[in-house]
């Protein structure tokens, strides 16, 4: 399994950025993915969430409203499009799945991107 992400950057406040989160080694259509972000000296916290068809999502309330999950199955491709950036949206930005297996859980993380809002 390995995760890819792309996409970050510094930007303004008020800006936008898509992040993108390549997957490869597993069947992604069967699997829920999400975003998580670290800020530094913070707890890493979950942003956004999709199921595997891409039927649900859900959002930290901090991002409602600004941020969109998406996903292409055709293209194994979670996107997350950050609106109305602030400069607490600063953090690392990290892909995540999991998947059971013979009883077991498996978590596996991307490397992470950088995300920087300047005031």
């Amino acid at each position: 399994v390995q995760l890819v992400e792309t996409g970050g950057g510094l930007v303004q406040t008020g800006g936008s950025l898509r992040l993108s989160c390549a997957a490869s080694g597993f069947t992604f259509s069967r699997y829920a993915m999400r975003w998580y972000r670290q800020a530094p000296g913070k707890e890493r916290e979950l942003v956004a969430a999709i199921t595997n068809a891409g039927g649900s999502t859900n959002y930290a309330d901090s991002v409602k409203g600004r941020f969109t999950i998406s996903r292409d199955n055709a293209k194994n491709t979670v996107y997350l499009q950050m609106n109305s950036l602030k400069p607490e949206d600063t953090a690392m930005y990290y892909c995540y799945t999991y998947q059971k297996r013979d009883g077991n859980d498996f978590d596996y993380w991307g490397q992470g991107t950088q995300v920087t809002v300047s005031s």
